[in-house]
């Protein structure tokens, strides 16, 4: 047995056995289990001491003393956060989604002077509701300590934690005598749950098994001990007025709301603040979480999401915030609403000044902290004077769906920030945020973010880049950083998703619905990037980060050079060239399938992943089908064969390029060549609904997908740079 695996078995033993050691807000047995875990090598390097906050801030010291690191904190997350900055700073080291760099030099670095760190932000908050879907459905606690530990060594201390919520729910009912099929008709399956808990839909993807609520309940309080004792200050659900749709049957009396998504879904129904049950059922719900799980005292809870209220009235608008208040503060006199201001953007329309205003006066200003959800890009603060006043978190949504193409503004994000902490307009600004609808995309801007979780200055993106390059790779490569800059001013230079063609329903626009293909730089300049990369190949070709980013970057190329090819074939039907077409939607097709070749080759971009990670929850095969059912709709349809949302997620997936997007573009494809060998007019609406009733059969399926990498990722990106890279510039000239 290698002695740092000796080492880290001794630690558990250690930390197993014995009561936490605690001084001040400081839980020194978890800052060593957390340093353990993340460089187990290297953990008798660093010693962790207990310093106060200062001036109300959380703070980390940094210094050798001897042969020691120490590594300084007034709770876990500084302690963490001390030596995350060790990681990047010193020993050159990425603790990341999808991949990590975390090999030392050798000699291991020093640290030369102390370093001393505070926070600007009371408030470091982490997730989406939607993040717990897209992208955690299918988490384990495996899974979930590794994120935990990336929010800690990042300075989160204030996560949303919604998992094993409808335990409680379903105890909260069943107590006001609803039945097993009450909550069959109520509960949506597991990657549902974000818009069941938002109140949007119901049932949608269950019904939810039994053994679902009881794993996630003792899974949540695996999770919420590690938030705690690493001195993280979870947010936990409240509730919003939302009930079951047999609740008028229970209850004739009750004064229930019907409401509707986006006239997508079946009307749900939200019992109505006045109504004496509402305080009834929050107060039951409030005591039976904080019974089953403690409490930190901050709620979140999100009325009319995506939805528009039944009146403008600022009389009611202010008694709805209240009443969800109050079913709080009743039970928990300490209760802060962490309320998500995503209304005020989606339905922009209806919130205005006076309703925006009415409603979060219903809220006392030291109960309540907005959280501006799309600050980098669509803020709300500066345009409600702060939120007249109310604590407010500045946020970045960056994306929506867990789309994973390249994409983020890192030279807006470098500054804005900065020039937000320090504007006087700021009014009661208490934090920042990370909120994407997905992760595990795009590591390079969500540490770009964080990184201003110490600071209130600007950061200077040119040399920031290079020490990002240094520690994903471990060594300084003029290659890497001359690509990055490449990547900076191209994938990374702009706002919004811009997804390839291939991952939109077959079409003959450039666009389609959901995905905008319109690349907003010269898709010539990252195939320069892609040699870069390619040209370090011998030297960091076994650097997990490297196989990853070179993985991510080649797609990127075939992903934008796909519109091209579509609009080529698309050309061809409307000229009747049938020898064109015929060359131009094969070439099309086999750049699917070297798409899908190319990702097959990383873990971090298989379907086959989520999906078997889905159906291991199952506990029988009829569970295990739904959740593969669950898996698969989020990821392609979203809802029904009529969904809307169809290919909202645009997931750029090994599995779902050859399983999926191909087989309906190869529909589309064989039906427009017999159009034009027949010389007929393309049925449009017939050939959309073959598609849409082959993408429900799909989604009802259980063909196998591989959960494992299929090739080395650095040959067969070789082999597509040779296949593609001076066709692909021709074409661009």
């Amino acid at each position: 047995m290698k002695a740092c695996a000796s080492l880290g078995l001794l630690l558990s033993i250690f930390f197993s056995s014995c009561a936490p050691k605690t001084e001040g807000c400081l839980n020194i047995t978890a800052a060593y289990a957390l340093i353990e875990r993340v460089v187990p090598a290297y953990v008798d390097l660093f010693k962790v001491e207990y310093i106060p906050q200062e001036e109300g801030a959380d703070v980390f010291e940094l210094e050798q003393i001897g042969n020691k690191i120490v590594l300084r904190g007034n709770n876990g997350v500084s302690v963490a956060s001390a030596l995350n900055y060790y990681l990047k700073h010193y020993a050159h080291c990425d603790y990341s989604w999808n991949a990590s760099n975390m090999k030392f030099p050798d000699p291991v670095p020093t640290v030369p002077e102390k370093i001393r760190k505070l926070t600007p932000y009371k408030y470091r908050h982490y997730f989406n509701y939607c993040t717990f879907n897209y992208t955690a459905s299918w988490w384990d606690w495996e899974r979930w300590q590794f994120e935990i530990d990336y929010m800690a060594l990042n300075g989160i201390n204030m996560p949303l934690a919604m998992t094993g919520q409808n335990a409680v729910w379903d105890r909260i009912y069943r107590k006001l005598g609803f039945g097993d099929e009450d909550m069959d008709r109520f509960f949506t399956g597991p990657a549902y749950f974000m818009w069941f808990w938002a109140g949007n839909i119901d049932a949608w993807g269950g019904p939810l098994p039994q053994s679902w609520k009881e794993s996630h309940e003792a899974l949540q309080k695996q999770i919420l001990a590690r938030e705690r004792e690493l001195g993280m200050t979870p947010i936990l659900p409240a509730f919003t007025g939302h009930v079951p749709p047999s609740f008028k049957d229970k209850f004739p009396e009750a004064k229930i709301k019907r409401l509707n998504w986006e006239g997508r879904f079946d009307d749900t129904f939200v019992l109505e603040p006045e109504d004496p049950m509402f305080q009834k059922i929050g107060n039951l719900f409030m005591q039976e979480q904080i019974a089953t799980f403690g409490t930190d005292h901050f709620y979140g809870a999100d009325t009319f999401n995506e939805m528009y209220p039944p009146s403008n009235d600022s009389t009611y608008l202010s008694n709805i915030s209240n009443a969800v208040y109050r079913s709080m503060a009743d039970v928990d006199p300490k209760a802060v609403w962490v309320m998500q201001g995503w209304l005020f953007v989606d339905k922009r329309d209806f919130w205005q000044p006076e309703q925006i205003q009415a409603y979060l006066g219903g809220v006392p200003d030291e109960n309540l902290i907005v959280l501006d959800l799309w600050s980098e890009e669509n803020p709300v603060w500066n345009r409600t004077e702060s939120y007249y006043g109310k604590p407010w978190i500045w946020c970045m949504l960056h994306n929506f769906g867990g789309r994973n193409m390249m994409f983020g503004n890192a030279d807006k994000l470098a500054t804005e920030p900065a020039n937000v902490v320090n504007d006087p307009a700021a009014g009661k600004l208490v934090g920042i945020g990370a909120v994407p609808e997905g992760i595990e995309q795009n590591p390079m801007i969500y540490t770009l973010l964080l990184d201003h979780v110490w600071r209130k200055d600007k950061i200077d993106l040119d040399s920031w880049l290079k020490n990002y390059a240094h520690c994903r790779y471990g060594v300084q490569d003029a290659n890497m950083e001359r690509a990055w800059e490449i990547l900076r001013r191209t994938t990374y230079a702009h706002e919004g998703n811009y997804e390839s063609t291939i991952t939109a329903r077959p079409t003959f626009e450039r666009d389609n619905v959901w995905a905008y293909t319109g690349i907003p730089y010269d898709p010539a300049e990252i195939i320069d990037a892609w040699e870069l990369m390619l040209a370090s190949a011998d030297q960091l070709k076994d650097n997990p980060c490297y196989q990853y980013d070179l993985v991510l970057v080649g797609k990127q190329v075939l992903g934008n050079y796909a519109t091209e090819i579509q609009q080529k074939f698309i050309e061809d039907y409307e000229t009747k060239d049938l020898p064109a077409f015929e060359r131009n939607s094969k070439e099309f097709m086999d750049l699917i399938d070297d798409m899908d070749e190319l990702m097959a080759t990383h873990e971090a971009f298989l379907l086959g992943k989520w999906i078997n990670d889905a159906k291991r929850w199952g506990t029988n095969d009829a569970e295990s089908h739904l959740y593969e059912k669950n898996a698969r709709d989020l990821v392609t349809l979203w809802g029904g064969k009529d969904a809307f949302l169809h290919d909202y997620a645009s997931k750029q997936w090994a599995g779902l390029f050859k399983g999926f997007y191909k087989q309906r573009w190869q529909m589309f494809i064989d039906e427009v060549h017999d159009c034009i060998r027949q010389n007929k007019i393309f049925d449009v609406e017939a050939t959309d609904d073959a598609i849409r009733s082959w993408e429900w059969e799909w989604v009802n399926a259980s063909e196998p997908y591989s959960d494992k990498p299929e090739g080395d990722p650095v040959e067969i990106s070789n082999n597509m740079y040779e296949k593609y890279a001076q066709k692909l510039r021709n074409v661009y000239e």
